[in-house]
């Protein structure tokens, strides 16, 4: 295919694109690249450790699909079952909500409070 078609997957906070990023920070389409944006909108504190853990788990999604068609759907697949893996990060602490993000809307479910006798 010459002229690939930009296929896309976007959830709250994962991005999947079939593309690459060119020097001028413009996605190109492309068939052999997949391009992931985590919490474009910084919802979330990160460390490196668990952004690597994501990282993986997207590997991993992308090896288990191997072999198939890469379309819009295989990449909505990936998307939401990467969005359900961020949820589990956060439900374990390995992830918490971004108290001074542009907007907080606590999408994955209310924050913990700790309190006295959970200490």
């Amino acid at each position: 295919m010459d002229n690939p078609m930009l296929l896309k997957s976007t959830t709250r906070h994962i991005r999947i694109f079939a593309a690459e990023i060119d020097r001028d920070g413009e996605l190109v389409p492309s068939n052999q690249v997949l391009t992931l944006d985590i919490d474009p909108d910084n919802e979330f504190n990160w460390n490196e450790d668990t952004l690597q853990k994501v990282y993986r788990q997207f590997d991993e999604l992308v090896e288990a699909s191997s072999g198939q068609d890469l379309t819009d759907y295989n990449l909505r697949r990936i998307g939401s079952d990467l969005e359900h893996y961020l949820r589990s990060l956060l439900q374990k602490g390995e992830i918490s909500y971004n108290l001074s993000a542009r907007v907080t809307n606590y999408s994955m479910g209310l924050p913990q409070v700790a309190t006295q006798e959970n200490q």
